[in-house]
């Protein structure tokens, strides 16, 4: 038989097989698969889709797990079973081997749900794996228990070897696929249902069953943060950013406290190893302080800044990570992708209905129990039983019960069946006599209020399933509030946090920059991911990456790290316009470029030459010198032109006219001060991080010499110079410019004195966190202001026997005087108070400040006001304030090409 299949195949396969174009030539033929493969691949794909790795929308459970939790109910006695003993039952359903099916138990009971676990299961925090199945034990929840299983409302199927039976889908009334999450690859289609918060999803069912909207967001055991803006409802496209929570121990030591979802310590820990050995960030070493808890130590080298290393983690290691869900479930044999807001409607919607159908059984068996006992106490109390004395036959004793019971059978609710005869002949003599006719009354009454209530239940089934939701949520809620912090993340620029673990030398004569150039000119650290921003003598600019050996052009001026979007940079230059042409100053920002395009600075002329440039990081304009050549029809040979006079431009504007004179020199009479209006920062609160792009809360505008004052909960006072990657805890109560003249008044309550004190004190150290409170455990800071003069509220308890004392307000500037950062304090109150404010504050007179010069800005652009002279004529050209794109598209100034 297998030789004739096997001819058979070879003949179909022979008949399917076609040349190629060409096939004459090279011998080379396609086989097009069909019949028995093609089926068998399709069987195939079908099976590893709809018995493996997609869960059911209905009950959320792959088909192993289904089986898993149909065993463990089989087994459950209330006692713990060898996770061994589990397995090997579950092996009477599933076709599988253990290893498939123990693996699959452990991811259950890893999610702390639906299995009650005993022993070493492993840990989601360090990646351990469990302990053998021999040695580890297992039983079912109080909630699975509750929520999982009900055999009268179950649809059952014959498993796979006819023995047995097993559900099709348990009757799960609970959105669990959303609770525990999915994952799963079959052959041409994945599925990624990301786990969320067991609160948060009965809250949202019990809107949907109010008919209200509502919005679901994933929740991670292992915590971390995460940034849900482009989650797209769970739906395919959808993208999770996720972090690690790292916050700063002191200032050489990072804390790890907790994981981004799919990571372990483990692979955090080798993920910041390779980016230390790549050079992208430079950590001492690393401790794994993980038990209960994540605690992985980060310790850095002195001189490395903590806040540029948080960033560069989650920039270059695993400590921030991109999840795309997918979500894909198993529907009437087929796949269906939908997002998780229909998945939790559909789950509810099944619930209510499943309370439906629970309902209808219980009031079914109330009525049965009702009829049965109604017919008893006719039977009973009618004598009845005596009717079927002289009977002989079974029928005639049928017969004479039911002619007795018709008088008496008008109010019931179905009609008397022969089985109801049958049960009423099976009653014992010794129940006949002492048969309670009140007692039975009492039984009958107490079915007719369960019917009742039964009944009330069908006919507002919508309140039913609310308050089983809410029952739900007091019953298991305890302990299972949202872990994960939900925050919108900022964009970390790898090229502003990455290490500068190279050094970039240039040959200027030649036009050559590089790491390898050694025996070169040294110009700066940078790293392999950094751009370069170069200018020659003829007024031409490139921006190149970073590489060993680039050539730009012959006669170098200027090399430096390329900054994108930087408006504070600001660039100096004096040239000739063409051989015998006239000569320019121009002043210029370069926020963004096309990478290795070279851009010409001047008009472009043969013969043009730079005679002067600089670059000035806050924008400072020199006095410069220019001297002319001595020919007849020049008069003065000297000019002076104030850089502070141009205005700032494109980079591809001509520039003012300085003279039309052949220029012998041009040299620096006077460095010049910043053109720049001081920086003003912001805080965005929602990103907990400062900008300078008008997000949040303007906390003011900075010179290069001003700090910011940071207070939190713990009484800790610091100042930092304003960078837009600080970081902030969340435990921050202040954070404002600091004015070093200005006292901060703090209130707190002694933990070893137990009582109340206040103080006024100036920050001693700038550079240096101090604490303003004393170091005993039960210390506790209660208010701080950093107003001139703050008046503080006192609330009191009232004493028993005695009237309600009025509250006291204290001056805190007339209570104590300005004293040391370490000072005690005076003694505010010797006993605890209910309540302590800050009242409005007392009026002071600030000294008057020096203001700002009167300059208008643009972003971090300066332009002179209208009334500032310009002593020079600007000329332009057609091409004065256009730029090409990479395209060759002209764009205005304003609108550069983005740098990609």
């Amino acid at each position: 038989m297998s030789e004739e299949i096997n001819e058979h195949n070879e003949e179909e396969l022979n008949e399917e097989m076609e040349p190629l174009e060409g096939g004459e030539a090279t011998g080379e033929t396609i086989t097009r698969v069909s019949g028995m493969f093609q089926d068998w691949f399709l069987d195939y794909a079908s099976y590893v889709i709809l018995e493996r790795a997609v869960p059911a929308i209905e009950d959320g459970f792959k088909p192993v797990q289904r089986r898993i939790m149909h065993a463990l109910k089989e087994l459950d006695d209330g006692r713990y079973n060898k996770v061994a003993n589990v397995v090997g039952h579950t092996m009477q359903y599933h076709p599988h081997g253990d290893a498939s099916i123990g693996d699959a138990m452990v991811g259950i009971g890893q999610k702390d749900l639906l299995i009650d676990t005993q022993g070493n299961w492993g840990n989601i925090l360090t990646g351990d794996r469990a302990a053998a199945s021999r040695y580890i034990e297992a039983r079912l929840s109080k909630f699975a228990l509750d929520v999982v299983y009900n055999p009268k409302i179950t649809d059952w199927q014959a498993s796979y070897d006819g023995r047995k039976k097993e559900p099709i889908n348990l009757p799960v009334m609970f959105p669990l696929l959303l609770a525990q999450g999915a994952e799963g690859i079959a052959v041409g289609l994945s599925t990624k249902v990301l786990p969320h918060n067991f609160i948060e999803l009965i809250d949202a069912s019990i809107k949907h069953l109010k008919e209200k909207r509502f919005t679901i967001l994933p929740d991670f055991a292992t915590a971390g943060i995460a940034d849900f803006t482009n989650y797209n409802d769970g739906l395919r496209g959808g993208k999770v950013r996720v972090r690690a929570r790292i916050s700063q121990q002191d200032k050489n030591t990072l804390v790890i406290t907790e994981v981004p979802f799919g990571q372990t310590t483990g692979s955090l820990i080798d993920s910041i190893l390779k980016a230390n050995e790549k050079g992208k960030i430079k950590i001492k070493k690393i401790e794994d302080n993980t038990s209960a808890n994540v605690e992985i130590l980060v310790h850095l080298p002195s001189g490395i800044s903590p806040d540029r290393t948080i960033d560069a983690l989650y920039a270059f290691t695993n400590c921030e990570t991109s999840i795309s869900p997918l979500g894909c479930v198993i529907e009437d044999n087929s796949p269906l992708f939908v997002g998780v807001t229909e998945m939790l409607k559909r789950s509810t919607d099944r619930t209510k209905e499943l309370l439906r159908q629970e309902l209808e059984i219980q009031r079914n068996e109330f009525e049965n129990q009702w009829h049965y006992a109604s017919l008893e106490r006719i039977f009973i109390e009618n004598r009845i039983y005596r009717d079927i004395e002289e009977e002989e036959t079974w029928e005639g004793v049928i017969k004479a019960i039911d002619k007795g019971l018709k008088p008496h059978i008008g109010h019931l609710k179905r009609p008397v069946t022969e089985e109801d005869i049958t049960r009423l002949t099976e009653i014992r003599i010794k129940r006949i006599s002492k048969f309670d006719i009140d007692k039975a009354q009492q039984k009958i009454d107490a079915l007719e209020a369960q019917i009742a209530e039964v009944t009330h239940h069908l006919e507002h089934l919508t309140d039913y399933a609310i308050a089983y939701f809410t029952r739900l949520k007091k019953d298991y809620g305890k302990g299972k509030e949202r872990k994960t912090e939900i925050r919108i993340f900022d964009d970390i620029q790898a090229t502003k946090v990455v290490l500068r673990n190279t050094k970039l030398y240039v040959n200027r004569a030649e036009g050559f920059i590089g790491t390898s150039l050694k025996r070169d000119e040294y110009v700066t650290d940078c790293s392999d991911i950094d751009d370069i921003i170069v200018f020659t003598k003829e007024g031409k600019m490139m921006v190149t990456r970073v590489g060993t050996k680039t050539f730009i052009g012959k006669d170098i001026i200027h090399v430096a790290v390329f900054k994108k979007k930087d408006k504070r940079t600001t660039y100096n230059m004096i040239y000739k316009d063409g051989t015998g042409g006239a000569t320019y100053v121009k002043r210029f920002n370069v926020t963004s470029i096309t990478r290795d395009k070279e851009y010409d600075l001047t008009n472009g002329k043969k013969g043009s030459i730079m005679y002067y440039f600089t670059a000035n990081p806050n924008g400072e304009a020199e006095l410069l010198t220019v001297y002319l050549r001595a020919v007849a029809s020049v008069k003065k040979l000297r000019l002076e032109v104030d850089l502070a006079d141009i205005l700032i431009k494109g980079r591809a504007s001509r520039g003012n006219i300085v003279t039309k004179h052949s220029v012998k020199s041009v040299e620096l009479k006077e460095k010049g001060l910043s053109t720049l209006k001081p920086r003003k920062i912001w805080f965005d609160e929602t990103v907990q991080r400062l900008n300078v792009d008008e997000r949040g809360e303007l906390l003011g505008e900075f010179r290069s010499e001003d700090r910011l004052l940071i207070i939190n909960q713990h009484g800790n006072a610091r100042t930092i110079v304003p960078d837009v990657t600080a970081h902030f805890d969340s435990d921050m109560i202040v954070l404002e410019k600091w004015e070093p003249e200005k006292p901060i008044t703090a209130i707190y309550w002694d933990g070893e004195k137990e009582r109340y004190y206040g103080k006024r004190f100036l920050i001693e150290n700038p550079d240096k966190p101090e604490t303003f409170i004393s170091d005993h455990d039960n210390s506790q800071l209660e208010l701080v202001s950093t107003d001139h003069r703050p008046v503080a509220e006192l609330v009191f308890y009232k004493e028993r026997g005695k009237d309600q004392k009025e509250n006291e307000s204290v001056s805190m500037e007339d209570f104590i005087a300005v004293k040391g950062i370490n000072a005690l304090g005076n003694q505010l109150y010797p006993q605890k108070l209910k309540q302590l404010n800050w009242l409005e504050s007392l009026p002071y007179e600030a000294p008057v400040e020096i203001p700002t010069e009167e300059l208008e800005v643009v972003g971090e652009e300066t332009v002179p006001s209208e009334t500032t002279p310009t002593t020079q004529k600007e000329t332009s050209t057609s091409e004065n304030n256009t730029s090409e794109s990479e395209n060759g598209e002209e764009l205005d100034d304003e609108g550069q090409i983005t740098l990609f």
